[in-house]
């Protein structure tokens, strides 16, 4: 039986061939739309699909106990990262920072944004996706390089 949502069918050859395409990629998720109809595919990873490697331990060494380091020579603490509203990826695909390439990238760390204003784009199945401000703010970090590939849900800017 044929599944509606909005004013077409859900043609299950579609789905099959949208599934056949995330076994045959290693995608996880594959969003479509046309026409008013978008189909949404996406597969969970279990643990049993995760390959398993195991290795004997090392047999332990006796050591002598080295002298304990100076307090002041302790290495510096990691930086915190920042704290603020993340804006995570709607999709799989390749992060782009500017509309094209030499041009100015959308935001900057410390920029003030609008809501609805684009962050960045996330190209997927050569479609140019926008990712907008969910709200008006202060752009705290950028997560992720220009061209680099980005997961489902993977933070790609803090605002503060």
């Amino acid at each position: 039986m044929a599944e509606t949502k909005g004013p077409a069918a859900i043609d299950p050859r579609l789905v099959r061939k949208l599934a056949d395409i995330l076994t045959d990629t290693g995608l996880t998720e594959i969003e479509v739309e046309q026409e008013g109809l978008r189909i949404r595919v996406a597969r969970e990873l279990t643990v049993a699909a995760a390959p398993v490697t195991y290795a004997a331990a090392p047999a332990a060494v006796s050591a002598p106990a080295p002298a304990p380091a100076p307090a002041a020579a302790a290495a510096p603490a990691a930086p915190e990262p920042p704290t603020g509203e993340v804006v995570k990826s709607p999709m799989v695909g390749t992060v782009y920072l500017q509309a094209k390439p030499g041009d100015e990238p959308f935001i900057h760390v410390g920029s003030r944004v609008a809501a609805g204003q684009t962050l960045l784009i996330v190209e997927a199945m050569k479609t140019m996706n926008p990712i907008a401000s969910p709200r008006a703010g202060v752009v705290l970090a950028i997560q992720v390089d220009d061209a680099q590939p980005v997961e489902f849900g993977e933070p790609l800017v803090i605002l503060e």
